[in-house]
């Protein structure tokens, strides 16, 4: 086990829940910002933002579908890595956290080839119009591409936060966040990008995630 983090096996239970928790919630309450941030400036592009805004929002059922494959590997196999650890098991432990990357990668191929390939169909099923799907498929195109980064991001994050580490787990996300609110109107506007530089703006703070401290 990586040292300096929280003592998981012999510090005080609520001590433990306070200190696990609050990096947590603050976590979940930044990686919202992604979003938000995005419709803030898509909002603002001239002419057309309204529509814009339209279409984006269409696309957030494949998000949170993106997302919830993250949490199928991530938040299902943290607790058996965790049990196994312990027990003193931390070769097991670290089989668990393998499979659950390799599962992650796998299901972002999937995914990936699925939501680029047939994106306009199924936005379309969730209700584009004709005025909002070439935004929608224009966003979603781009960040289908960027599933994989979602996915292990999202997804090994949580082994860091099992680990005792949930205070470098929301740097990482405050990070992210931040340098997306940054990047956000470089892409859409200063590159003139529009709505291809929301979608793209994202994936840049997280190309480079902190995997190597996921070690049980």
């Amino acid at each position: 086990m990586i040292q300096n983090g929280a003592d998981l096996q012999s510090g005080k239970v609520d001590r433990l829940l306070f200190s696990l928790a609050l990096p947590t919630v603050t976590s979940q309450i930044v990686n919202m910002l992604y979003n938000l941030v995005d419709r803030i400036y898509i909002g603002h592009i001239p002419e057309v933002g309204r529509t814009v805004l339209t279409g984006v929002g269409g696309c957030l059922p494949v998000i949170i579908l993106i997302t919830t494959f993250s949490s199928l590997a991530g938040a299902g196999g943290t607790p058996r890595a965790s049990i196994e650890e312990g027990k003193g098991n931390p070769r097991e432990s670290a089989h668990i956290m393998g499979n659950c990357f390799t599962l992650l990668l796998s299901t972002s191929v999937v995914l990936t080839a699925v939501f680029f390939l047939f994106n306009r169909s199924i936005l379309l099923s969730f209700g584009a119009s004709a005025d909002t799907i070439d935004y929608a498929a224009a966003y979603m195109g781009i960040y289908s591409m960027g599933t994989v980064f979602v996915q292990l991001t999202l997804g090994m994050n949580i082994f860091i936060t099992a680990q005792g580490f949930s205070k470098i787990s929301m740097k990482t996300v405050l990070i992210g966040a931040g340098l997306n609110t940054v990047l956000d109107p470089i892409f859409i506007f200063a590159l003139n990008m529009g709505v291809r530089g929301a979608a793209l703006a994202p994936f840049s703070p997280r190309l480079s995630p902190p995997y190597g401290l996921c070690g049980f």
